[in-house]
């Protein structure tokens, strides 16, 4: 099991990985986790006991503990990256409005923060709207019209899409992790690079769905997808 030390000096701060320096990236991959140790070296002038030198290694050691979980759990680190939920009391009146700045690459001038909203059997203002980037977890879009809707990079993860529309909509890198998209409607959708790990898709309907070839071999391992679903992909 790999360790990181880390040495303070008075006038120094310097980190040392008991691995090989070839394998200092190796724990983005594997996820392990391993201690972390702080250790302090002063000289005769300089002593360890002093504030100033107390405050400088609690500082150290707590940047060097925020840079281990950082590079070792890639998916805590993208979890902290979400923003605090929006104060705005209009956030998600937004979503009629939509976000058009940057579609392909999900740039936006202002977070689109649609978490916890209420779209329930919206019919009319969700239509063609560009929610680019948006925010959208735990918020439901039960029996909603999201035809021709633009999603791209957006973060979906534990919604609700139930029986929602997305006849003719371009859903492009969207996380639908644990979402629930029970009977939603895929007709002629273009669905590229978004995942559906542990999404329900029971009834889900993937009429001329537009979907490269990677992309379907992922969604074909999810098992709630009926066997018309199947046949309609194309799952082997």
């Amino acid at each position: 099991m790999a360790s990181i030390g880390i040495s303070i000096h008075p006038n120094a701060i310097s980190l040392n990985n008991s691995s090989a320096k070839r394998h200092l990236f190796s724990a983005r991959k594997l996820h392990l986790s391993f201690p972390i140790s702080c250790s302090a070296v002063g000289n005769g002038s300089q002593k360890e006991n002093s504030s100033q030198f107390k405050e400088l290694r609690n500082v150290a050691c707590g940047l060097l503990a925020t840079w281990a979980v950082t590079a070792v759990s890639p998916v805590i680190a993208a979890n902290q990256r979400l923003p605090p939920l929006s104060t705005d009391p209009d956030r998600c009146e937004r979503a009629f409005v939509g976000n058009t700045i940057g579609q392909a690459n999900g740039v936006y001038d202002k977070p689109l923060d649609l978490r916890f909203c209420d779209y329930t059997n919206e019919k009319s203002q969700l239509k063609g709207k560009s929610l680019t980037a948006a925010l959208m977890s735990d918020a439901k879009f039960d029996g909603a019209d999201m035809t021709e809707v633009v999603m791209s990079k957006a973060y979906a993860v534990g919604a609700s899409f139930k029986g929602t529309d997305f006849t003719n909509a371009v859903i492009d890198r969207v996380n639908f992790g644990k979402a629930d998209l029970q009977g939603a409607v895929f007709k002629n959708t273009v669905l590229s690079g978004s995942t559906f790990d542990e999404a329900k898709l029971d009834g889900a309907v993937f009429e001329d769905t537009i979907i490269g070839y990677i992309d379907l071999q992922k969604i074909c391992t999810n098992k709630s997808i009926s066997e018309e679903g199947r046949a309609e992909l194309g799952c082997r």
